[in-house]
Protein backbone atom coordinates (compact mmCIF):
# COMPACT_ATOMS: atom_id res chain seq x y z
CA UNK A 1 0.00 0.00 0.00
CA UNK A 2 1.09 3.56 -0.65
CA UNK A 3 1.45 6.18 2.17
CA UNK A 4 0.82 8.99 -0.17
CA UNK A 5 -1.35 9.43 -3.12
CA UNK A 6 -0.99 12.83 -5.36
CA UNK A 7 -4.45 12.02 -6.49
CA UNK A 8 -7.86 10.37 -4.75
CA UNK A 9 -10.93 9.51 -6.97
CA UNK A 10 -13.87 9.42 -4.87
CA UNK A 11 -16.71 7.77 -6.26
CA UNK A 12 -19.83 7.35 -3.90
CA UNK A 13 -22.23 4.20 -4.95
CA UNK A 14 -25.43 2.75 -4.18
CA UNK A 15 -26.51 -0.09 -5.85
CA UNK A 16 -24.09 0.29 -8.91
CA UNK A 17 -23.27 -3.67 -9.48
CA UNK A 18 -23.48 -2.95 -13.28
CA UNK A 19 -21.73 -0.50 -13.51
CA UNK A 20 -18.41 -0.21 -10.85
CA UNK A 21 -15.82 -2.55 -11.94
CA UNK A 22 -16.03 -1.44 -15.30
CA UNK A 23 -15.44 1.88 -14.22
CA UNK A 24 -12.65 0.91 -12.17
CA UNK A 25 -10.92 -0.32 -14.87
CA UNK A 26 -11.53 2.36 -17.51
CA UNK A 27 -11.08 4.95 -14.75
CA UNK A 28 -7.10 3.16 -14.11
CA UNK A 29 -6.48 3.56 -18.12
CA UNK A 30 -7.40 7.32 -18.24
CA UNK A 31 -5.31 8.26 -15.21
CA UNK A 32 -1.59 9.52 -16.49
CA UNK A 33 1.08 7.10 -15.12
CA UNK A 34 3.15 9.35 -13.53
CA UNK A 35 0.41 10.30 -10.44
CA UNK A 36 0.31 7.84 -7.55
CA UNK A 37 -3.40 7.49 -7.08
CA UNK A 38 -5.93 6.13 -4.98
CA UNK A 39 -9.45 5.10 -6.51
CA UNK A 40 -11.89 4.87 -3.49
CA UNK A 41 -15.16 3.67 -3.77
CA UNK A 42 -17.74 4.30 -0.49
CA UNK A 43 -20.82 2.00 -0.41
CA UNK A 44 -24.14 2.86 1.59
CA UNK A 45 -24.16 -0.93 2.49
CA UNK A 46 -26.19 -1.37 -1.71
CA UNK A 47 -28.11 -4.63 -1.07
CA UNK A 48 -27.66 -4.86 -4.55
CA UNK A 49 -24.27 -6.30 -3.28
CA UNK A 50 -22.00 -3.34 -4.64
CA UNK A 51 -19.82 -3.61 -1.78
CA UNK A 52 -19.03 -7.51 -2.03
CA UNK A 53 -18.15 -7.07 -5.28
CA UNK A 54 -15.57 -4.36 -4.75
CA UNK A 55 -14.36 -6.66 -1.65
CA UNK A 56 -13.82 -9.61 -3.63
CA UNK A 57 -12.32 -7.80 -6.53
CA UNK A 58 -9.96 -6.37 -4.44
CA UNK A 59 -8.79 -9.71 -2.72
CA UNK A 60 -8.91 -11.40 -6.44
CA UNK A 61 -5.52 -13.20 -6.59
CA UNK A 62 -5.64 -12.24 -10.14
CA UNK A 63 -5.88 -8.59 -9.51
CA UNK A 64 -4.57 -8.18 -6.61
CA UNK A 65 -0.33 -7.54 -5.83
CA UNK A 66 -0.49 -6.11 -2.09
CA UNK A 67 -3.82 -5.93 -0.04
CA UNK A 68 -4.24 -4.58 3.40
CA UNK A 69 -7.28 -4.75 5.59
CA UNK A 70 -8.03 -1.81 7.90
CA UNK A 71 -10.45 -0.73 10.60
CA UNK A 72 -11.56 3.13 10.29
CA UNK A 73 -14.52 4.22 12.76
CA UNK A 74 -17.84 1.80 11.35
CA UNK A 75 -15.70 1.48 8.08
CA UNK A 76 -13.62 -1.26 6.63
CA UNK A 77 -11.36 0.05 4.23
CA UNK A 78 -9.74 -2.48 1.47
CA UNK A 79 -6.79 -1.33 -0.86
CA UNK A 80 -5.18 -2.87 -3.42
CA UNK A 81 -2.08 -1.93 -5.27
CA UNK A 82 -2.60 -2.56 -8.75
CA UNK A 83 -0.94 -1.38 -12.22
CA UNK A 84 0.05 2.19 -10.51
CA UNK A 85 -3.65 2.57 -8.90
CA UNK A 86 -4.49 1.78 -5.10
CA UNK A 87 -8.16 0.78 -5.42
CA UNK A 88 -10.09 1.35 -1.70
CA UNK A 89 -12.99 0.62 -0.41
CA UNK A 90 -15.35 2.26 2.79
CA UNK A 91 -18.25 0.24 3.08
CA UNK A 92 -20.72 2.42 5.29
CA UNK A 93 -23.64 0.96 7.25
CA UNK A 94 -26.26 2.40 5.80
CA UNK A 95 -27.33 4.68 3.17
CA UNK A 96 -26.24 8.61 4.68
CA UNK A 97 -26.52 10.63 1.77
CA UNK A 98 -24.08 11.78 -1.17
CA UNK A 99 -22.20 14.30 0.95
CA UNK A 100 -21.45 12.32 4.23
CA UNK A 101 -19.97 9.69 1.62
CA UNK A 102 -17.83 11.92 -0.44
CA UNK A 103 -16.72 13.68 3.07
CA UNK A 104 -15.72 10.14 4.45
CA UNK A 105 -14.32 9.34 0.97
CA UNK A 106 -12.16 12.01 1.78
CA UNK A 107 -11.07 11.60 5.24
CA UNK A 108 -10.37 7.97 4.26
CA UNK A 109 -8.01 9.16 0.94
CA UNK A 110 -4.31 10.68 1.74
CA UNK A 111 -4.08 12.37 -2.10
CA UNK A 112 -2.76 16.24 -2.91
CA UNK A 113 -6.02 16.58 -5.42
CA UNK A 114 -9.20 15.56 -5.41
CA UNK A 115 -11.42 14.21 -8.11
CA UNK A 116 -15.56 13.33 -7.31
CA UNK A 117 -17.19 11.56 -9.65
CA UNK A 118 -20.46 9.43 -9.89
CA UNK A 119 -20.67 5.34 -10.37
CA UNK A 120 -23.05 5.30 -13.24
CA UNK A 121 -20.46 6.13 -16.04
CA UNK A 122 -22.74 9.12 -16.06
CA UNK A 123 -19.57 11.14 -15.76
CA UNK A 124 -18.10 9.83 -18.58
CA UNK A 125 -14.04 8.19 -17.46
CA UNK A 126 -12.75 9.95 -20.99
CA UNK A 127 -13.63 13.81 -18.69
CA UNK A 128 -11.02 12.41 -16.12
CA UNK A 129 -7.59 13.41 -17.47
CA UNK A 130 -8.72 16.75 -18.44
CA UNK A 131 -10.01 17.56 -15.36
CA UNK A 132 -6.49 16.77 -14.06
CA UNK A 133 -4.39 18.08 -16.42
CA UNK A 134 -6.77 21.50 -15.92
CA UNK A 135 -5.93 21.38 -12.17
CA UNK A 136 -2.03 20.42 -12.14
CA UNK A 137 -2.28 23.34 -14.75
CA UNK A 138 -3.43 25.70 -12.20
CA UNK A 139 -3.51 23.83 -8.71
CA UNK A 140 -5.49 26.65 -6.80
CA UNK A 141 -8.52 26.55 -8.49
CA UNK A 142 -11.54 23.98 -8.14
CA UNK A 143 -12.01 22.53 -12.27
CA UNK A 144 -15.66 21.68 -12.64
CA UNK A 145 -17.19 19.26 -15.51
CA UNK A 146 -19.57 21.41 -16.61
CA UNK A 147 -22.87 20.66 -18.57
CA UNK A 148 -23.89 24.28 -18.98
CA UNK A 149 -21.21 25.73 -21.10
CA UNK A 150 -20.07 26.20 -23.98
CA UNK A 151 -19.35 22.49 -25.28
CA UNK A 152 -21.22 20.88 -22.54
CA UNK A 153 -24.32 18.85 -23.21
CA UNK A 154 -26.83 15.94 -21.95
CA UNK A 155 -27.80 12.98 -23.44
CA UNK A 156 -30.78 10.85 -22.34
CA UNK A 157 -32.78 13.16 -20.13
CA UNK A 158 -36.60 13.71 -20.83
CA UNK A 159 -37.06 17.24 -21.31
CA UNK A 160 -39.12 18.00 -17.68
CA UNK A 161 -35.66 16.58 -16.25
CA UNK A 162 -33.77 18.58 -18.06
CA UNK A 163 -36.26 21.85 -17.07
CA UNK A 164 -35.34 20.87 -13.36
CA UNK A 165 -31.76 20.83 -13.87
CA UNK A 166 -31.52 24.37 -15.38
CA UNK A 167 -33.97 25.74 -12.70
CA UNK A 168 -32.00 24.32 -9.83
CA UNK A 169 -28.70 25.66 -11.15
CA UNK A 170 -30.31 29.15 -12.29
CA UNK A 171 -31.65 28.94 -8.33
CA UNK A 172 -28.46 28.13 -7.06
CA UNK A 173 -26.33 30.72 -8.83
CA UNK A 174 -28.66 33.65 -8.52
CA UNK A 175 -29.67 33.12 -4.88
CA UNK A 176 -26.26 32.57 -3.69
CA UNK A 177 -24.59 35.05 -5.98
CA UNK A 178 -22.54 33.13 -7.86
CA UNK A 179 -21.29 34.21 -10.68
CA UNK A 180 -18.29 32.63 -11.70
CA UNK A 181 -19.76 29.01 -12.41
CA UNK A 182 -22.62 28.05 -14.80
CA UNK A 183 -23.14 24.28 -13.43
CA UNK A 184 -22.87 24.95 -9.45
CA UNK A 185 -24.63 21.70 -8.90
CA UNK A 186 -22.31 19.16 -10.93
CA UNK A 187 -21.17 16.35 -9.59
CA UNK A 188 -18.13 15.47 -11.35
CA UNK A 189 -15.06 18.27 -10.22
CA UNK A 190 -11.56 18.30 -8.89
CA UNK A 191 -10.11 20.78 -6.48
CA UNK A 192 -6.75 20.41 -4.08
CA UNK A 193 -6.87 19.00 -0.97
CA UNK A 194 -6.28 22.27 1.63
CA UNK A 195 -9.62 24.41 -0.17
CA UNK A 196 -11.24 21.50 2.56
CA UNK A 197 -9.18 22.94 5.67
CA UNK A 198 -10.82 25.79 6.64
CA UNK A 199 -14.57 24.55 5.41
CA UNK A 200 -16.72 23.01 7.52
CA UNK A 201 -19.52 21.07 5.51
CA UNK A 202 -22.78 20.55 7.50
CA UNK A 203 -25.66 20.18 5.13
CA UNK A 204 -27.58 17.00 3.96
CA UNK A 205 -28.46 15.92 0.48
CA UNK A 206 -26.38 15.71 -3.06
CA UNK A 207 -24.66 19.07 -3.97
CA UNK A 208 -21.20 18.62 -2.35
CA UNK A 209 -19.46 21.09 -5.10
CA UNK A 210 -22.42 23.87 -3.88
CA UNK A 211 -21.05 24.26 -0.49
CA UNK A 212 -17.63 24.66 -1.00
CA UNK A 213 -18.27 27.40 -3.48
CA UNK A 214 -20.49 29.09 -1.19
CA UNK A 215 -18.03 28.60 1.70
CA UNK A 216 -14.78 29.15 -0.08
CA UNK A 217 -14.98 32.10 -1.79
CA UNK A 218 -12.53 33.82 -3.33
CA UNK A 219 -10.97 30.41 -4.88
CA UNK A 220 -10.86 30.47 -8.92
CA UNK A 221 -13.33 28.13 -10.55
CA UNK A 222 -12.48 26.60 -13.82
CA UNK A 223 -15.17 24.56 -16.18
CA UNK A 224 -14.58 22.10 -18.71
CA UNK A 225 -17.05 21.31 -21.04
CA UNK A 226 -18.80 17.65 -21.24
CA UNK A 227 -21.76 15.54 -22.43
CA UNK A 228 -23.50 14.27 -19.79
CA UNK A 229 -25.14 10.77 -20.61
CA UNK A 230 -27.78 9.15 -18.57
CA UNK A 231 -26.70 5.97 -16.42
CA UNK A 232 -26.09 3.26 -18.52
CA UNK A 233 -28.40 0.98 -16.40
CA UNK A 234 -29.74 0.73 -12.55
CA UNK A 235 -32.24 3.08 -11.29
CA UNK A 236 -31.95 7.12 -11.02
CA UNK A 237 -31.54 8.65 -7.22
CA UNK A 238 -33.41 11.90 -8.10
CA UNK A 239 -37.25 11.79 -6.13
CA UNK A 240 -39.22 13.85 -3.84
CA UNK A 241 -36.80 13.27 -0.98
CA UNK A 242 -33.37 14.74 -3.41
CA UNK A 243 -35.30 17.72 -4.16
CA UNK A 244 -36.46 18.89 -1.18
CA UNK A 245 -32.99 17.94 0.22
CA UNK A 246 -31.53 20.72 -2.37
CA UNK A 247 -34.11 23.55 -1.55
CA UNK A 248 -33.19 23.30 2.05
CA UNK A 249 -29.42 23.06 1.64
CA UNK A 250 -30.32 26.26 -0.71
CA UNK A 251 -32.02 27.83 2.40
CA UNK A 252 -29.34 27.16 4.62
CA UNK A 253 -26.48 28.36 2.41
CA UNK A 254 -28.67 31.81 2.16
CA UNK A 255 -28.28 32.28 5.69
CA UNK A 256 -25.11 31.48 6.09
CA UNK A 257 -24.26 34.24 3.50
CA UNK A 258 -20.54 35.37 2.09
CA UNK A 259 -17.61 34.26 3.82
CA UNK A 260 -15.12 36.50 3.05
CA UNK A 261 -12.29 38.36 4.77
CA UNK A 262 -13.94 41.32 4.28
CA UNK A 263 -17.99 40.60 5.27
CA UNK A 264 -16.58 38.72 8.22
CA UNK A 265 -14.85 41.48 9.50
CA UNK A 266 -17.65 44.44 8.69
CA UNK A 267 -20.14 42.02 10.64
CA UNK A 268 -17.64 41.71 13.72
CA UNK A 269 -17.46 45.58 13.65
CA UNK A 270 -21.09 45.47 13.27
CA UNK A 271 -21.41 43.65 16.16
CA UNK A 272 -19.02 46.00 18.37
CA UNK A 273 -21.02 48.47 17.51
CA UNK A 274 -24.30 46.87 18.12
CA UNK A 275 -23.08 46.16 21.87
CA UNK A 276 -21.13 49.69 22.38
CA UNK A 277 -24.30 51.30 21.69
CA UNK A 278 -26.54 49.15 23.37
CA UNK A 279 -24.13 49.35 26.40
CA UNK A 280 -24.39 53.20 26.08
CA UNK A 281 -28.07 53.48 25.83
CA UNK A 282 -28.94 51.29 28.66
CA UNK A 283 -26.79 53.43 30.38
CA UNK A 284 -27.88 57.13 28.98
CA UNK A 285 -31.65 55.36 30.04
CA UNK A 286 -30.35 54.46 33.86
CA UNK A 287 -29.33 57.66 34.46
CA UNK A 288 -32.25 58.94 32.64
CA UNK A 289 -34.30 56.69 35.31
CA UNK A 290 -32.61 58.44 38.26
CA UNK A 291 -33.33 62.00 36.63
CA UNK A 292 -37.08 61.15 36.30
CA UNK A 293 -37.04 59.75 39.88
CA UNK A 294 -35.67 63.16 40.92
CA UNK A 295 -37.74 64.77 38.89
CA UNK A 296 -41.10 62.96 39.94
CA UNK A 297 -40.13 63.50 43.66
CA UNK A 298 -39.05 67.33 43.07
CA UNK A 299 -42.16 67.88 41.13
CA UNK A 300 -44.85 66.08 43.77
CA UNK A 301 -43.06 67.97 46.74
CA UNK A 302 -43.52 71.29 45.27
CA UNK A 303 -47.27 70.46 44.38
CA UNK A 304 -48.54 68.73 47.25
CA UNK A 305 -47.79 70.74 50.26
CA UNK A 306 -44.34 68.95 51.26
CA UNK A 307 -42.27 71.82 50.46
CA UNK A 308 -44.33 74.20 49.33
CA UNK A 309 -47.63 74.06 47.22
CA UNK A 310 -46.92 76.04 43.51
CA UNK A 311 -49.13 75.04 40.15
CA UNK A 312 -47.73 71.75 38.60
CA UNK A 313 -46.60 73.12 35.77
CA UNK A 314 -43.93 75.52 38.06
CA UNK A 315 -42.90 72.52 40.06
CA UNK A 316 -42.20 70.61 36.87
CA UNK A 317 -39.94 72.94 35.22
CA UNK A 318 -38.13 73.08 38.66
CA UNK A 319 -37.82 69.70 38.71
CA UNK A 320 -36.71 68.93 34.91
CA UNK A 321 -33.87 71.44 35.78
CA UNK A 322 -32.70 69.78 38.68
CA UNK A 323 -33.13 66.32 36.82
CA UNK A 324 -31.08 67.68 33.58
CA UNK A 325 -28.08 68.72 35.47
CA UNK A 326 -28.00 65.41 37.48
CA UNK A 327 -27.95 64.07 34.18
CA UNK A 328 -25.47 65.82 32.53
CA UNK A 329 -22.43 64.46 35.49
CA UNK A 330 -23.78 61.68 35.37
CA UNK A 331 -23.82 60.71 31.32
CA UNK A 332 -20.32 62.34 31.00
CA UNK A 333 -18.61 60.67 33.78
CA UNK A 334 -20.06 57.20 33.15
CA UNK A 335 -22.13 56.81 30.17
CA UNK A 336 -20.09 58.97 27.47
CA UNK A 337 -16.50 58.06 29.73
CA UNK A 338 -15.32 61.41 28.84
CA UNK A 339 -12.69 62.69 31.51
CA UNK A 340 -11.90 66.32 30.33
CA UNK A 341 -13.26 68.22 32.80
CA UNK A 342 -11.84 71.95 31.67
CA UNK A 343 -14.17 74.61 32.96
CA UNK A 344 -14.50 75.89 29.06
CA UNK A 345 -15.27 72.34 28.04
CA UNK A 346 -17.29 71.11 30.88
CA UNK A 347 -19.42 74.44 30.59
CA UNK A 348 -20.19 74.11 26.45
CA UNK A 349 -21.06 70.53 26.80
CA UNK A 350 -23.54 71.61 29.47
CA UNK A 351 -24.76 74.43 27.60
CA UNK A 352 -25.36 71.55 24.05
CA UNK A 353 -26.51 69.24 27.03
CA UNK A 354 -28.78 72.29 28.65
CA UNK A 355 -29.93 73.25 25.25
CA UNK A 356 -31.07 69.84 23.86
CA UNK A 357 -32.86 68.76 27.01
CA UNK A 358 -34.56 72.20 27.32
CA UNK A 359 -35.98 71.42 24.04
CA UNK A 360 -36.85 67.82 25.24
CA UNK A 361 -38.54 69.71 27.74
CA UNK A 362 -40.24 71.92 25.84
CA UNK A 363 -41.77 68.64 24.16
CA UNK A 364 -42.08 67.39 27.52
CA UNK A 365 -44.36 69.96 29.32
CA UNK A 366 -46.28 70.33 25.58
CA UNK A 367 -47.15 66.55 25.95
CA UNK A 368 -48.14 66.79 29.64
CA UNK A 369 -50.18 69.57 29.61
CA UNK A 370 -52.17 67.98 26.82
CA UNK A 371 -52.46 64.94 28.80
CA UNK A 372 -53.44 66.24 31.39
CA UNK A 373 -56.06 68.32 29.71
CA UNK A 374 -57.35 65.49 28.16
CA UNK A 375 -58.14 63.66 31.62
CA UNK A 376 -55.18 61.80 32.33
CA UNK A 377 -54.03 61.77 35.79
CA UNK A 378 -51.03 64.29 36.45
CA UNK A 379 -48.49 60.88 37.65
CA UNK A 380 -49.47 59.00 34.99
CA UNK A 381 -48.80 61.86 32.62
CA UNK A 382 -45.49 62.78 33.76
CA UNK A 383 -43.84 59.58 33.27
CA UNK A 384 -45.16 59.42 29.40
CA UNK A 385 -43.78 62.78 28.66
CA UNK A 386 -40.72 62.33 30.21
CA UNK A 387 -40.63 58.82 28.61
CA UNK A 388 -41.18 60.13 25.28
CA UNK A 389 -38.74 62.74 25.41
CA UNK A 390 -35.46 60.73 26.86
CA UNK A 391 -35.03 59.05 22.57
CA UNK A 392 -34.39 62.43 21.29
CA UNK A 393 -32.20 63.21 24.19
CA UNK A 394 -30.06 60.06 24.07
CA UNK A 395 -29.04 60.40 20.16
CA UNK A 396 -29.21 64.34 20.26
CA UNK A 397 -26.68 64.04 22.86
CA UNK A 398 -24.60 61.45 21.82
CA UNK A 399 -24.36 63.03 18.17
CA UNK A 400 -23.56 66.71 19.42
CA UNK A 401 -23.02 67.30 22.94
CA UNK A 402 -20.16 64.26 23.02
CA UNK A 403 -19.29 64.18 20.09
CA UNK A 404 -19.92 60.80 18.78
CA UNK A 405 -21.43 58.70 16.11
CA UNK A 406 -25.16 57.63 16.49
CA UNK A 407 -24.63 54.40 16.33
CA UNK A 408 -21.95 53.00 17.91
Amino acid sequence: MIEKADLSVIIPTYNEYENILHLVEVIKTKIPEDLITEIIIVDDNSPDGTGRLIANYIDDPLTRVCTGIQQQENSNNFAINHRGSVVKLVCRENKSGLISAILQGIKSSTGRYILVMDGDFSHPPETVPVLINELLHDPNCIVVASRYIRGGSIRGWPYKRLLLSRLAAKIAIHGLSLCNIRDPISGFFAFPRYIMENIMIDTYGYKFLLEILVKARGVKVKEIPYTFVDRRSGESKLDARVMLDYLSAIGYLYRYGRKSKRLTKYKEEQRRRSVLFLSKAARFYTVGATGLLLNYIVSMMLTKGIVSNIWYIQASTIGIFLSITSNFFLNKIWTFEDRNFSSSNTLKQYSKFLGLSTLGAIVQLMLLFLLVHYGFQYATSLILAVAAASVSNFLLNKKWTFREKIWG
